[in-house]
């Protein structure tokens, strides 16, 4: 849990700083992100014990939980502002309840619980009227964008059990960035506009923390995470980035929140969390699970 937690502070930053990517293609943005990420760790790259077949699935989980989901994540900004994008992100958990459920064949009442409690929370943190002009394709590209990262979490924790003995994630973790990158890099070299991708010193400096720290070591850090702690806290904890980049955006971006809001949202999710049991009630994949 105290891993997905740090991660979540990581990743509080990046609302703000997204924004200051704003006239950037976001698929050459979402490809650079990607393959910054790779290159932390191309160097502990271990191939050898794998098979081509498991090499395969990771980098297809990959380009679900990366690729994919900064694809549509960066586009919905142009539909939709910060806050409206943060929002939206609220039923991530609800579909990673659901999709674990799915494939594991087992269901527990209180992960539902859980992530009810998770997406509460936030809700209570974020509300806010929102405008109808495109907000329909914004709200799509979100939900794709929840979809494919609450896939890559329960795919990545499925194939973690299915490794051989021994191996270490940041050996394989490559993998999936590699997947990533092969997918965000054909959408871009056929759709952005290269000549006018010319990024400031600042967004070059944003966009290397991004793939850097928030991508590269925050991903893997939450998969290693993640692969720990049992479905329902994993959905729970989805969404502790969200009240966390609030209070970010209070203290170094100068935007205004609720207070209140703020502090009844997050003691809503912190009892998600309680509910869904943390690691100390975790439930490993099944390796042979289908």
């Amino acid at each position: 849990m105290a891993l997905l937690l740090t991660v979540s502070v990581i990743w509080a930053f990046s609302f703000g700083l997204v924004k200051g990517l704003a006239g950037l293609d976001s698929t050459a943005v979402a490809a650079l992100r990607i393959a910054l990420s790779l290159v932390v760790f191309l160097p502990f790259l271990r191939v050898r014990r794998l098979g081509a077949g498991r090499i395969a699935r990771l980098a297809a989980i990959g380009a679900l939980q990366f690729g994919a989901v900064y694809i549509f994540y960066l586009r919905s900004y142009a539909h939709l502002h910060a806050y409206e994008v943060a929002l939206f992100t609220i039923t991530t958990p609800l579909f990673v309840t659901l999709l674990d459920a799915a494939a594991e064949r087992r269901w527990r009442a209180r992960y539902l619980w859980a992530a009810a409690l998770s997406v509460a929370g936030a809700a209570v943190v974020l509300w806010r009227s929102v405008g109808d002009s495109g907000i329909m394709t914004g709200v799509v590209l979100v939900q794709l964008s929840n979809v494919c990262f609450a896939g890559g979490q329960v795919a990545w924790r499925r194939e973690r059990a299915r490794l051989p003995e021994g191996t270490g994630e940041a050996s394989v973790f490559a993998l999936p960035y590699a997947g990533g990158l092969v997918l965000t890099l054909a959408l871009a070299l056929t759709t952005a506009s290269w000549r006018g991708f010319s990024p400031s010193q600042a967004q070059w400096t944003t966009l290397l923390y991004l793939g850097v720290v928030a991508s590269g070591v925050g991903f893997f850090l939450w998969n290693v995470g993640a692969s720990r702690v049992n479905a329902g806290a994993l959905a729970a904890v989805n969404n502790a980035k969200i009240p966390l980049g609030i209070a970010c955006s209070l203290l170094f971006f100068g935007e205004s929140a609720s207070l209140p809001r703020l502090l009844a949202g997050g003691a809503l999710m912190a009892l998600g969390v309680w509910a869904a049991g943390g690691g100390a009630d975790r439930e490993p994949v099944a390796a042979g699970a289908t």
